[in-house]
């Protein structure tokens, strides 16, 4: 492999490991307020106890997050300078919202969250986590104004003399109508893996040790799989936007998705589809008459634009070459990632039912309590990839070709001598946070006293980590 290819997969198995952290850290926030806020609300210890149990994976979670992320920073410096120098102006601004704004709002008051039990009013002590949610959604809206704009280029103008681009409209760089589909879909998808989560850890407790805290983790696992039903919703209705918002700005991602070479009208929706290897053609399919055509234009009698349509289309709009993405990859991570978002549902769903009306969960139900929180993170992995790999092979969509992104001073050898440390790295980390994360959930909950008001009148106690 050259450069150019070690490059792309450096910052694929980055960031996709990475971004495992990212779904798990943006939903356990929220839930863990949630947890918090009952018991502010009701009085009852269980919530309490939850609350500092998925706390606790919750910040082992978030650290592991923070670590893996400052490598993506490296990395555009290092092997994608000419990149970085090409969208610098534009990302300049969102990303500098996220840094200063949403990641110090976030970090200033998870501080005071852990540091502030028994030392704040319960209810400053409580809006410290929605200040630390709120930081999370704010880093995930200006991070992803930033991948959208990557998707669908606005708010810029073309510095022929410089070669790079330069924001003219900030608003409309987060206002763009790919972020506006694209973050409800994401934060959705994320809420997906986070109940997965609450609800696997409670039903193998559940399982394991049916005597202890059973009435508190039957809440869990109501509540775990409940945010995923919920979330498996908002996710279909913001797939179905985005899916219309992508056909219209990438005609060409969408086409991929569904193996369509041909323009159709109507489009049938592929089910199964097998094509020669390098995806340039069809052999078999099973399709579904009409959908594909509802899905990307809201009309069961909507026109498809085909794959070689519109190859043909971009050869004449900027020159010669392949504007074609790899075929196999695109069609089956984008089924995979439906796929095993259904699965998700309806494991949550089935887990619901049968554990109704006060029901023991079924000792070989202990198979489902790691995939539950393991599918929907799956299928955040696949969306991810299908999102990007779809695009190419632009960079930026219509203006930079990835192929002009690399760093030119950048060696095949340094690219594998940085990608070795990085894996080394990253799979130590892996182990440190699967050993923190098992040891946690298998202590279970702890036993914990209602936190007292704190008042002027008592005397100053020395700062503590409260986990």
């Amino acid at each position: 492999m050259d450069t150019l290819d070690l490059a792309r997969w450096q910052f694929a198995i980055t960031t996709v490991y990475h971004f495992f952290f990212v779904p798990v850290t943006i939903s356990l926030a929220a839930i863990t307020a949630g947890l918090q806020t009952a018991w502010y609300r009701t009085g009852k210890e269980k919530y309490l106890r939850l609350t500092k149990f998925y706390g606790k994976l919750f910040l082992i979670n978030i650290a592991m997050g923070v670590v893996t992320g400052l490598v993506q920073e490296f990395q555009f410096g290092m092997n994608w300078s000419d990149y970085s120098r090409f969208v610098g102006d534009v990302f300049g601004a969102p990303l500098a919202l996220e840094g200063l704004l949403a990641f110090f709002l976030e970090s200033t008051f998870i501080g005071l969250w852990i540091f502030g039990w028994e030392r704040l009013p319960k209810l400053v002590h409580l809006g410290c986590i929605w200040m630390v949610v709120l930081g999370t959604q704010l880093s995930a809206y200006f991070i992803l104004a930033a991948n959208s704009w990557m998707q669908n280029p606005v708010g810029f103008r073309y510095n022929t003399a410089r070669g790079r681009a330069e924001m003219t409209d900030l608003w409309a760089v987060l206002t763009n109508k790919v972020v506006l589909v694209t973050y409800p879909h994401t934060i959705f998808a994320a809420f997906m893996v986070g109940g997965g989560f609450v609800a696997g850890v409670a039903l193998w407790h559940l399982i394991r040790r049916p005597l202890v805290d059973k009435d508190v983790f039957r809440s869990a696992l109501k509540i775990g799989a409940s945010v995923v039903l919920v979330a498996g919703v908002g996710v279909a209705i913001s797939g179905d936007l985005q899916g219309k918002v992508m056909t219209e700005v990438q005609p060409m991602k969408m086409a991929a998705a569904e193996a369509l070479y041909k323009t159709e009208k109507p489009a049938p929706f592929s089910i199964f589809t097998v094509g020669t290897l390098d995806g340039s053609k069809e052999i078999f399919s099973i399709k579904l008459p009409y959908l594909l055509s509802f899905l990307a234009t809201g009309h069961f009698d909507g026109q498809v634009k085909g794959i070689n349509s519109l190859q043909d289309a971009y050869e004449q709009l900027y020159g010669p070459g392949s504007y074609k993405p790899y075929v196999p990859l695109t069609y089956w991570t984008f089924r995979l990632m439906i796929g095993v978002g259904m699965a998700s549902a309806a494991i949550a769903l089935w887990l619901l039912w049968t554990t109704r009306r006060g029901r023991a969960p079924a000792p070989w139900l202990i198979w489902l309590a790691a995939p539950l929180p393991l599918l929907p993170l799956i299928a955040n992995t696949f969306g991810w990839v299908f999102t990007e790999t779809g695009r190419q092979p632009w960079l930026v969509f219509g203006l930079l070709p990835t192929a002009s992104g690399v760093s030119p001073g950048t060696t095949s050898g340094e690219v594998i001598t940085s990608l070795a440390g990085f894996t080394l790295l990253y799979g130590a980390l892996a182990v440190v946070e699967t050993k923190l994360m098992l040891r946690t959930i298998r202590g279970g909950l702890a036993g914990t006293d209602d936190p007292p008001e704190t008042s002027p009148d008592q005397p100053d106690k020395p700062l503590s980590f409260a986990y």
